[in-house]
């Protein structure tokens, strides 16, 4: 017999700061990105119930919702907070500086596009953050080309890379966020500490900036 699941009443859903990494990470198509993605694209949260989410699983059963709601909940992609999440007050443009200072690896880290041009730069001098940004759209053509072995033959998930010294610890890691028909990349320096609300906020704002700009239904 199935398991019968029910939402806990008065909650507002958001991602966690993995769950939002998780919803960028990759372009590809995915249930929980599906959910996720709309989800930070809502510009007024609601009260959580089954209609709000099963529209935002894009399903028409309430029960196959609830499934995939708590499969990700498991997963701890989701919350359900008492209140809705508030995204640092500022334009993206504002809150950029702060939120990129709080993500960086031994003082350093910097947010690039995918042409290789840095968007915002914390710890590193202006010529440094200008050769890493290229570095990162030369990784994100060298990844694209050789995605068939990563995904498919070694089975990888993820694209990201990175430096490792010898002991296979990150020196530098560059991580794309897949953003609508955009791919920045965020470059940390030493060992990344994503799990933080810096990443949720970071990945949110630029989600409701870009996240609706040349996207096909999800």
């Amino acid at each position: 017999m199935n398991p019968q699941y029910a939402l806990s009443a008065g909650l507002f859903l958001s991602p966690t700061p993995s769950g939002a990494y998780f919803a960028v990470s990759s372009p590809r198509s995915h249930p929980y990105r599906t959910l996720l993605l709309r989800l930070m694209r809502e510009e007024t949260p609601s009260l959580l119930d089954s209609g709000a989410l099963m529209r935002l699983c894009g399903l028409d059963k309430e029960q196959a919702a609830l499934e995939l709601l708590y499969r990700m909940q498991e997963l701890r992609l989701v919350q359900g907070l008492d209140n809705p999440h508030k995204l640092p007050d500022g334009t993206l443009e504002e809150r950029l500086p702060s939120l990129i200072a709080e993500l960086a690896g031994r003082n350093r880290a910097l947010l690039a596009d995918e042409q290789g041009f840095y968007i915002v730069s914390h710890g590193f001098t202006r010529a440094l953050a200008e050769e890493l940004a290229g570095l990162s759209a030369d990784i994100g053509s060298l990844h694209t080309r050789h995605e068939a072995v990563i995904g498919g033959d070694l089975g990888l998930s993820s694209s990201a890379w990175a430096i490792t010294n010898a002991g296979g610890y990150s020196e530098i890691g560059f991580w794309p966020l897949y953003v609508g028909r955009y791919r920045f990349v965020l470059i940390l320096s030493g060992l990344p500490n994503l799990n933080q609300a810096a990443t949720l906020d970071l990945i949110w704002l630029l989600v409701r900036r870009y996240g609706s700009i040349g996207l096909t239904a999800q």
